[in-house]
């Protein structure tokens, strides 16, 4: 059985994933859980990710290094085919393994519409995502160190003191250790449909780090190119 044969067997849709870890948080840990609420809340009172990149605008190129320390560009992706660009928060985050492993079950999907998936974070390619489960998924996994490139999407979120503060002491996580550099700044999950010509043609952004994408959707996106 193949590994994403395994993945289609056994998984449901990503909300109900998602939702479900959340109701698991708030039963484990519901004083941690109110106040990432309400840095939610405030994060999108003030509009936060409103500046991402918008459809209908031309995606800046980058030149990104993989896990193996080669450098992949985006007009080198953009010339085989439309694009499916998803940033993640590192292979540390629950919500972010929820929906790259989701994305993987659906990669034959993507592949056969003609596009390529890239899984886009900070954490930097020092060879320790080989034991990860990451590492087994068939897309293309790049690392933004400093999360520039995020910035340039417009989706680069300076990390309040309380989620720091939890990831340090309760998850024992060094993100600068573990980005190699600044440990403040992560990506907002966001996805970003790509066609040929490198513009957005559908796209998801959401300041809620526990809520992201559903694959079907990327994949009706894809549809709606052609």
């Amino acid at each position: 059985m193949s590994y994403n044969i395994g993945l289609k067997k056994t998984m449901g849709k990503l909300k109900e994933q998602t939702d479900a870890k959340i109701e698991a948080g708030r039963k484990a840990n519901p004083e941690f859980m109110k106040g990432v609420d309400e840095i939610i809340s405030k994060a999108k009172a003030f509009q936060q990710g409103e500046h991402a990149i918008k459809v209908g605008q031309k995606a800046s190129n980058f030149e990104l290094p993989n896990p193996q320390g080669k450098t992949i560009s985006l007009s080198s992706l953009i010339d085989n085919g439309p694009v499916v660009i998803t940033f993640y928060r590192g292979s540390w985050c629950p919500y972010c393994n929820l929906q790259l492993r989701a994305l993987q079950a659906k990669l034959s999907d993507i592949h056969e519409l003609g596009a390529t998936l890239v899984a886009i974070s900070p954490e930097v390619p020092d060879g320790s995502m080989t034991e990860n489960e990451i590492s087994k998924m068939e897309f293309i996994v790049l690392s933004d160190q400093d999360a520039k490139v995020a910035s340039k999407y417009g989706v680069a979120w300076e990390v309040p003191e309380f989620l720091i503060e939890h990831m340090r002491v309760d998850r024992k996580l060094d993100l600068g250790k573990i980005n190699n550099g600044n440990g403040r700044i992560l990506p907002i999950p966001a996805t970003f449909v790509l066609g040929s010509d490198g513009v957005v043609k559908w796209s998801y952004v959401n300041i809620d780090y526990r809520t992201r994408s559903e694959p079907d959707e990327i994949i009706e996106a894809l549809r709606n190119l052609s």
